[in-house]
């Protein structure tokens, strides 16, 4: 039985009619991958899961010595492996439930309260990067180093009949510097002037703004509040009070709330739409509550269709991997990742089908590392001259939403040249 393998080349002009196709629907869900992408040493990022973990709890041991010892013996509990934001805030706010009068880990029901205040309290620090030292928001000269920005500038230069729909569980505002700096109309489900508020009729309607793009924030926002005055969420400026489902076991809790709820059945209703393509990047399809609206949708009667960009450079999808399964037991999920792919329910290696010619590789590369190392920590510009045999093998590249921004901003200015090339021969 020959081993199943998909070539790039094949699929990526598949995606290229997509997204210069004006009669298709466009989503894209980001996740906390896409918040990591550099453009240039100035460029503003989040930190990663393990980076942020390992800040904050310097930084809350420093508060008080009774949270680091607290935090060394949960570490101890759940194991180094699995000792990261989401499982400690999980750990924390199970225990302040059941504690009772009782002390655990050193701490009482107050100290586990304040401990979970004092985290999140830090979580929103390190995503407020849209603002520098003195509290104002950072200059136009950094906002243009943004991946954010490029990908803007983008959805600025696309025509087409349905506007771009954004879906992210970031809460940080680096999506809405990109838009706005490249003057991009955007609409978040927030109307008003003096004190936006939420509103869940007009995210249900798609008639509603129809020609702007739309930025959709799943997971809440830095701003976002409930006021018990009017019983609204309003959007303001961002403090303590923020309206956020924190990566912990309640968040599949929150996402039954408002406004969570209403942005959920708009990615379910976007889905549901026929001639829907949904693209996920720097997503881990790690959150169910957001996988199990995505599979529902797509159980429907529709010709929509999910691709999955997977950032799997450092640990590598498997056949086995819980993800791939997602993309196996459903014909309308592609999972494409560094060096593997599920396409049509089949798990294979990325493997070109034949050896390109110098002017096809200018363009392969723009999602195709041909000379890409199995091994990451090798360095890229180490190859070897002559004699080597070529395999089709490499990397997929656009995965990383810095490469994913660089290929769509050149498929526009590609399309461009074409249409001046059509109108120079008539």
């Amino acid at each position: 039985m020959n081993s199943i393998s998909h070539d790039p080349s094949e699929y990526i002009r598949g995606i290229q009619q997509v997204l210069i196709s004006d009669k298709k629907r466009i989503g894209f869900l980001f996740g906390a991958g896409s918040s990591l992408a550099k453009k240039s040493n100035k460029t503003l990022t989040v930190p990663a899961i393990a980076k942020m973990t390992t800040d904050i709890i310097t930084i809350v041991g420093e508060v008080q010595k009774k949270y680091e010892v607290a935090l060394d013996e949960i570490k101890v509990e759940l194991g180094e492996e699995n000792f990261n934001i989401e499982t400690i805030l999980s750990n924390l706010e199970q225990k302040a439930t059941f504690i009772g009068n009782g002390e655990l880990n050193t701490l009482k029901k107050t100290d586990f309260e304040n401990l979970i205040i004092e985290i999140k309290k830090n979580v929103r620090t390190m995503v407020s990067v849209h603002e520098n030292e003195t509290n104002k928001v950072v200059t136009s000269e950094i906002v243009n180093e943004l991946v954010h920005t490029d990908f803007a500038s983008w959805i600025g230069q696309a025509e087409r009949k349905y506007p771009i729909e954004l879906f992210t569980t970031n809460y940080d505002f680096l999506f809405e510097l990109g838009l706005e700096s490249k003057e991009v109309p955007y609409y978040d489900g927030f109307c008003g002037s003096l004190r936006p508020f939420f509103n869940p009729e007009s995210v249900e309607d798609f008639s509603f703004l129809a020609n702007q793009t739309k930025l959709w924030k799943i997971h809440g926002s830095l701003g976002w509040h409930f006021d018990k005055d009017t019983e609204k969420i309003l959007r303001v400026n961002s403090d303590d009070n923020d309206i956020l489902i924190y990566p912990s076991s309640l968040k599949y809790k929150d996402s039954k709330k408002q406004p969570y709820e209403s942005l959920l059945d708009r990615l379910s209703n976007f889905i549901k739409q026929d001639d829907t393509i949904l693209i996920t990047c720097g997503y881990s399809w790690g959150d169910e509550h957001i996988n199990s609206r995505i599979i529902s949708a797509l159980k429907t009667n529709t010709t929509s269709h999910v691709i999955g960009l997977l950032f799997d450079k450092y640990d590598k999808i498997t056949s086995e991997s819980s993800t791939v399964k997602l993309g196996v037991e459903n014909s309308k999920i592609s999972l494409y990742g560094s060096r593997s792919a599920v396409i049509g329910c089949q798990f294979g290696e990325w493997i070109l089908k034949s050896e390109p010619t110098k002017e096809d590789t200018i363009n392969i590369n723009l999602y195709f590392d041909e000379d890409a190392p199995e091994n990451p920590d090798i360095e890229l510009n180490k190859e070897t001259v002559g004699g080597e045999i070529w395999t089709g093998k490499g990397e997929f590249i656009l995965p990383d939403f810095g490469k994913l921004t660089k290929f769509l901003n050149k498929m526009i200015n590609d399309n461009e040249i074409k249409k001046i090339g059509e109108n120079v021969q008539k």
